[in-house]
């Protein structure tokens, strides 16, 4: 065991047990201090006629000299950093980085040690409140969740289960993730979605009609295994500090950096080589890279004659982008798109790192397909060091995607399906035909909702112009600010006109502020992530347990709890939460995960016993 000394005190760091507990030998400074006050009141005190002192009229509370250290993950990127937190009396008094973390190896970047702040700071929302005639008047969590559901049961019997908008978060934990799709399943609604819509629906889309799957290949770790990294359309260094930690721990072991990208980043200081590019142009100059390596027959011949299907279609497209013509088109030298095609070519196994420069696109789609095509055309996808390094954004925008926060599939990418909600339904001990009265119609069931981007257009477009009964009437933004959306207008005019809008977050956020209207809009105090445990997943999809680290301040409720206080006032929450163990109006974190593996594993849907499957 690693130990520290620090004046007197001597305390133990980093074992493998997420809570810990340290007694200081002697007394820190502050119980010193109060020590010495209490002796010093007790010197000034009156004195009886037996000579003893009487006791004081109140005394401070005695502190713990214990400090807990309490092992979580970094609520900020998708690097998904451990922290150990110093806790001292319930209260977040130090953090320092896990040595032991495999992914971020004893280190930090400036927003990981600002973590405290997002918890603890001064801006956090106290309590919960209500606009009445413009102005932010106190209410209590009674009175909010009673009014809210009451207006949510109105507009569901006024207009149907479809014109309420259920808008969550990539800060989710899985479980919450898991809950808040659920949670819409029973309200009967598939309009659900979260940032994923707008930070990675091109990724998706384009790497999954690649590969067959949308996400990231390999891990952090696999990246020092690299040749070459060519990194286009991210900047790691300032947006993914630690993940560049491995970028350079490759580039000290020999590999090739290439950096794309139209201004002269941090990262691109690091480079080998440097492509500036004219922006969004992209897909001209990674067809121009597979048109060079198939010209000089650098391609993986037998890796493609195994693995890859319709290589000539590429072939013929790709002859269309000699290097002339990338430059014509992306105002990148010739000679240069040549000389990055054979470093790429030479350097093998290669990974490629992308991120919003790539996604953040009209055709964004179609540029992570040409991007996933360089690498099978190099061989690069299923080798060590090998891969498309797709480094998100929200430290849980994967897992809140894989467990169905959208509006397009059920938890684990089943799909709306008829069987996939017979599936889900018996997962969930619903009956089948009970779940499919909670929505419009059985079409309506199995039909996509609406995508985030275009919520507005569900608010304000013309009834018959919508695929759904009526418009959208309430808009709940759970863990989620308007900033990421574009068509600004639209937006105000969209939140003016529903009649009802609740905003659910740890802060008061920008939706809360630009709206123009004066009534009905709630804002409720949400816990933050170092006030909730569960699971999180990172870029990479490793799974870590986040602890809780301290009790929620102020007024504010876990996720979890507001989910159920929701459920329970809009008459569900018994068939909702059957299988799943709730304590004074909080679900546990455990539980639902328990839940979410019987739906997500093999055994969970097939019934047979691990031995038959060989597991």
């Amino acid at each position: 065991m690693l130990k520290r000394k620090t004046g007197t005190a001597v305390r133990a760091l980093r074992t493998p047990n997420h809570v810990e507990q340290h007694t200081v030998g002697n007394l820190d400074r502050r119980s010193f201090l109060m020590a010495s006050g209490l002796g010093a009141a007790a010197l000034m005190a009156p004195i009886t006629a037996a000579g003893r002192v009487q006791a004081a009229p109140s005394v401070a509370p005695a502190l713990s000299p214990e400090i807990k250290h309490i092992k979580t993950i970094c609520q900020f990127c998708s690097v998904g950093c451990s922290i150990w937190a110093e806790v001292q009396n319930g209260a977040w008094i130090g953090q320092e980085p896990v040595f032991e973390s495999p992914i971020n190896q004893g280190t930090h970047c400036c927003k990981g040690a600002a973590m405290r702040e997002i918890s603890q700071g001064e801006r956090r929302l106290k309590y919960p409140m209500k606009k009445v005639d413009g102005e932010w008047t106190r209410i209590s969590w009674d009175q909010a969740i009673s009014e809210i559901s009451q207006k949510l049961q109105t507009i569901r019997t006024d207009y149907g289960p479809d014109s309420a908008y259920w808008l969550g978060s990539a800060k989710f934990s899985n479980e919450q993730a898991y809950l808040f799709r659920k949670f819409a399943a029973y309200w009967g609604t598939n309009n659900v979605d979260h940032q994923a819509r707008i930070c990675h629906s091109t990724t998706v889309a384009g790497v999954s009609n690649i590969y067959g799957y949308g996400a990231m290949t390999n891990t952090f770790n696999d990246i020092r295994n690299s040749k070459s990294i060519i990194i286009i359309g991210g900047n790691p260094a300032e947006a993914h500090p630690v993940s560049m930690l491995h970028v350079l721990n490759a580039k000290e072991d020999g590999s090739k950096l290439i950096v794309v990208d139209p201004r002269f980043t941090r990262t691109a200081a690091h480079a080998d080589e440097y492509v500036r590019i004219r922006p969004g142009s992209d897909i001209g100059f990674l067809m121009g890279l597979v048109r060079e390596v198939l010209a000089n027959g650098w391609e993986a011949k037998e890796y493609i004659d195994q693995r890859v299907w319709g290589i000539e279609e590429i072939r013929a497209e790709a002859e269309n982008w000699t290097p002339e013509e990338v430059e014509r088109v992306s105002g990148i030298p010739a000679d240069q798109t040549r000389k990055v095609a054979r470093m790429l070519a030479e350097n093998r196994p290669g990974t490629l790192v992308w991120c919003m420069g790539l996604t953040q696109s009209s055709v964004g789609s179609s540029k992570t397909r040409a991007a996933s095509i360089l690498q099978l055309v190099l061989g690069n996808i299923g080798m060590p060091g090998g891969g498309a390094n797709i480094f998100r954004g929200h430290d849980n925008v994967q897992g809140a995607t894989d467990l169905g926060v959208a509006c397009d599939t059920l938890p684990g990418y089943y799909g709306l399906s008829t069987n996939a909600w017979k599936h889900w339904s018996r997962v969930w001990g619903t009956d089948y035909s009970w779940m499919k009265d909670r929505f419009g119609s059985k079409d309506l069931m199995e039909k996509e909702g609406m995508a985030l981007s275009r919520y507005m257009d569900a608010i304000t477009e013309n009834p018959e112009a919508i695929e759904q009964p009526n418009p959208v009437k309430a808009m709940i933004f759970w863990g989620h600010a308007a900033n990421s959306i574009t068509r600004g207008p639209d937006q105000l005019r969209a939140l003016e006109e529903v009649e009802l809008l609740c905003v659910i977050d740890p802060h008061p956020t920008q939706v809360a502020v630009m709206t123009q209207k004066k009534d009905d809009v709630y804002l409720l105090p949400a816990a933050t992530t170092a006030e909730i445990d569960g699971s999180v997943t990172n870029s990479s999809r490793s799974v870590q347990w986040r602890t809780k680290v301290f009790e929620p301040l102020f007024e504010a409720k876990s996720d979890y709890e507001i989910t159920y206080l929701f459920a329970n006032a809009l008459g569900f929450a018994d068939e909702m939460f059957k299988n799943i163990e709730v304590n004074d109006n909080n679900p546990s974190a455990e539980s639902i995960l328990r839940e979410i593996n019987k739906g997500t594993w093999t055994i969970g849907y097939t019934g047979q016993s691990p031995e038959r499957l060989k597991l």
